[in-house]
């Protein structure tokens, strides 16, 4: 059976309250940078940085390089300086803040159970903290990564984006390679976990004590609720099945196209060159022809096709065959960060037309000459979609 489950972690798999955590966690950082900064600057400076991080939309900049940009600078710290400082931190203070932390039995039975099926694992914890402070969270959870063989842990180092975004979620699965199988995600957060994750289509599991708990409308129809260890019966449900459709909605596809380039950047980042440019069979492209041939549909075909369908009325699209460009152009040739850059520049000019339009404009419609009649809405759920199969690509393709 194949299963592809995103898990929260605080109040899901391990009972953390955060207005009783995140007090003691600045306090304790506060109390180690001490030597370096009066507490009552500290504490702005960590919110500044939080801040900074769940405001980031550019899948350009790490969520970690949205803290430090906002942090460092507002103390006036250099943050090489600190390094070793924060590094020690998170070895031997951080562990401490346990004790605020209470395990959660059912947990370790999930866990274990969706293991022992071969599921693949990812803990979609919001990835505001560095990789350590998850791992020791997973640790007094009782499902320490050691153990078992998570696909993806969500840390700030990794992401770009971050709850409550429906753009978290389909990086995600982006960094995944959109597996070819259901995906599903389980949490206690309507806000944070439920509602961006039904936004994206995925179907959801609320884990909730309250039997009058109702599921909103955008619900994937084959959600549920209810405690933790209801979910095996209901995850279990799901697995083996054909992948689930995901939504159509303008939300869904905006998500995917931000999480896109994002996913590629976290995919590339300390890449060799030759993950860059080795094929992986004769006649199939490298990583390098794929990002710039998604960079080049954005810029010669997506952007002004977009274009003509809110400037005109009814526009006759024709189809373009892009495929062919990778040898005219000589994509193996060229410098894939480079291209990398060039496509993160222009697909976030695309999404900021987008997200300008009004309702109405979604629904302004083309005819495309393979598609026939067409919609605004449509064509943006194209470009997704041709999106999900070169990231499927991408990483079959990276050793």
């Amino acid at each position: 059976m194949k299963l592809t489950l995103l898990l929260d972690l605080d109040d899901t798999l391990l009972g953390n309250n955060m207005d009783t955590f995140l007090p003691a966690y600045f306090h304790a950082l506060s109390r180690q940078l001490g030597q370096f900064a009066a507490s009552d600057e500290m504490l702005p400076a960590l919110l500044a940085g939080t801040r900074a991080m769940v405001a980031n939309t550019s899948p350009a900049r790490t969520l970690e390089a949205a803290f430090d940009a906002a942090f460092y600078p507002g103390l006036g710290l250099d943050k090489a300086a600190l390094q070793e400082v924060i590094t020690r931190f998170y070895e031997e203070e951080f562990p401490k803040l346990r004790s605020v932390t209470q395990p959660i039995p059912a947990a370790v039975d999930l866990i274990r159970h969706a293991a022992d099926c071969g599921y693949d694992i990812v803990i979609a914890t919001n990835p505001l903290f560095p990789l350590r402070a998850v791992e020791h969270r997973l640790e007094w959870a009782g499902v320490p990564k050691e153990t078992y063989p998570y696909r993806l842990v969500g840390n700030y180092r990794q992401f770009h984006f971050s709850k409550p975004g429906p753009a978290y979620y389909a990086e995600i699965l982006g960094q995944l390679g959109w597996p070819n199988q259901p995906a599903v995600m389980i949490g206690n957060d309507l806000n944070d976990d439920i509602l961006p994750a039904s936004t994206l289509g995925l179907p959801v599991y609320w884990v909730t004590g309250d039997p009058d708990a109702s599921l909103p409308e955008s619900a994937h129809p084959r959600s549920s609720a209810g405690t933790l260890a209801k979910a095996v019966p209901w995850m279990d449900g799901l697995a083996g099945n054909r992948p689930l459709p995901l939504s159509d909605r303008p939300e869904a596809s905006l998500a995917i196209l931000r999480s896109t380039p994002a996913a590629i950047d976290s995919l590339m980042r300390s890449r060799s060159e030759s993950d860059w440019t080795a094929r992986p069979k004769p006649g199939e492209w490298s990583a390098t022809e794929i990002i710039c041939h998604l960079r080049d549909a954005d810029c010669d075909v997506n952007l002004p096709r977009l274009q003509r369908v809110l400037q005109e009325e009814n526009p006759l699209l024709s189809g373009i065959n892009t495929d062919a460009w990778a040898e005219e152009r000589q994509y193996a040739l060229q410098d894939g960060c480079q291209a990398l850059a060039e496509f993160i520049r222009v697909r976030v000019s695309m999404i900021r037309m987008l997200e300008a339009l009004p309702a109405e404009d979604w629904s302004r419609p083309a005819r495309h000459t393979i598609f026939g009649p067409t919609t605004l809405q449509e064509l943006v759920g194209f470009i997704a979609t041709h999106d999900r199969t070169h990231l499927q690509q991408l990483t079959a393709a990276l050793p």
